[in-house]
């Protein structure tokens, strides 16, 4: 074609998209995006986390004296964010490395921390680590952890069902719906003791069917700071076992509940320790402070070293089309902290000072009550466990203490007790005292 034949043709084309783009009858013209609308014009608003809105709603209160108590995130005596000093420690060690690059990891993440992770929930000598046994991945922390793990259930497991505890953290719902799984409850928190429902916890599993999922908080339950005993685990493990469940625990304060790194870890060798098979969703945002790090692990212990084998075959299908692989930054901090004996020492030592000032908070808060002689029993302050306390307080009482003392917490009365501090136990005080004998 000649050059001047060209010509013609472009100047054709372009007078017939002009035309088109003129012509008021075109479906062009009649495009949402074409007339100043958005395609998402029908999109509604939704509605405010119910626990991250808590720190929305604080953060716009001008109030001197406000006290935000629905952030789950440890908080120094002086109301400040911590980062450890062996966390710097292991950055600082990791930055000076020259030979380190920042190429993808594969695709189940950092092969140290896996091998680590897996040893600090198990122990160090767990039969099922030895007999390779213990399939473990990388994952998103906590969160990525329950997703993954619930994806892989929805694919490979032929009974899709959970029973989680009533209550519970409120993403546990929405994480195994998303993937598929039917969400049912089992009793657990007692209302009236402000304890554990070990009776009804038991008979709502004897009820469920066969080989139901069964969701565990390993420690420091969320929201009520409520743990079976040790006598009461072995009850539920029998329990579990002869109805042959499959037990998945969720693991987001070990060391951080008692200062006992092993300690917060017995339920879950409880269950291993019998060589039946378990999912453990381990999380490091609490227990070293690495919350915006996103560092979590999971692992599913097998009956075997070839299903093992298998079953992180099919774990990479599942992570590849979800974030192909995790971030490298946080993964190695923690590897270079368990690998390091002195480094690990440090850490539990740090880790203690945490969970000790938190048990302080407590036991502050309840003798400060007590001096108030403020109506009801409030022993299971000091009886609960970990970062969070469940009060006991109604929603008026929560909208009152909110309104009148600046008091932000989640509308059931969880408190978290990293967020208090010296200063502010006698205001809280004040204000549960006055909630419980004015809305009563």
């Amino acid at each position: 074609m000649n050059s001047s034949s060209a010509d013609r043709r472009l100047y054709m084309l372009s007078r017939h998209l002009a035309g088109a783009i003129g012509n008021e009858g075109s479906g062009i013209s009649s495009s949402p995006t074409s007339a100043g609308n958005s395609v998402f014009a029908n999109v509604v608003r939704a509605p405010e986390d119910p626990i991250l809105g808590v720190t929305v709603a604080y953060n716009k209160d001008p109030s001197p004296i406000k006290l935000n108590l629905g952030v789950g995130a440890y908080r120094t005596e002086e109301g400040k964010p911590l980062v450890l000093n062996v966390v710097r420690k292991a950055e600082q060690l990791l930055v000076n490395d020259r030979s380190r690059v920042k190429e993808y990891l594969p695709i189940i993440g950092l092969a140290d921390f896996n091998k680590l992770s897996a040893k600090l929930i198990l122990g160090s000598d767990s039969p099922a680590i030895q007999g390779n046994r213990v399939t473990t991945v990388q994952c998103l922390s906590g969160t990525g952890s329950l997703r993954v793990g619930a994806e892989f259930l929805s694919r490979h497991y032929y009974q899709r069902t959970i029973y989680i505890p009533n209550p519970t953290w409120g993403n546990h719902t929405k994480i195994f719906t998303l993937a598929g799984l039917t969400v049912k409850t089992y009793r657990y928190y007692d209302p009236v003791t402000r304890g554990l429902n070990i009776q009804g916890l038991l008979e709502d599993l004897s009820s469920a069917p066969s080989e139901a999922i069964v969701l565990l908080h390993a420690c420091a339950h969320n929201p009520t700071g409520v743990d079976p005993t040790l006598e009461q685990w072995e009850q539920i493990r029998q329990l579990i076992r002869s109805k042959s469940l499959l037990p998945f625990f969720d693991s987001a304060y070990q060391g951080f509940a008692s200062g006992s790194l092993d300690k917060d870890a017995q339920s879950v060798r409880m269950f291993v320790g019998d060589g039946g098979e378990c999912f453990i969703a381990q999380s490091y945002a609490k227990n070293m402070g690495l919350y915006g790090e996103r560092v979590g692990a999971l692992s599913i212990v097998c009956r075997s070293a070839d299903v093992a084998s298998r079953v992180e075959s099919q774990l990479k299908l599942v992570i590849r089309p979800m974030y192909s692989s995790p971030p490298i930054h946080g993964a190695s901090i923690v590897a270079t902290i368990l690998k390091d004996r002195k480094l690990y020492d440090e850490w539990t030592l740090e880790l203690k000072a945490m969970a000790d000032r938190i048990i302080t908070m407590r036991k502050q808060l309840f003798d400060a009550l007590s001096a108030r002689g403020t109506p009801g029993d409030w022993s299971h302050i000091i009886k609960q466990i970990g970062m969070f306390t469940f009060t006991g307080l109604n929603t008026k009482q929560v909208t009152f203490m909110t309104k009148e003392f600046h008091i932000y917490m989640t509308s059931d009365g969880r408190i978290s007790m990293a967020g208090l501090s010296s200063r502010t136990v006698p205001h809280l005080a004040d204000a549960i005292h006055a909630a419980v004998t004015t809305v009563g």
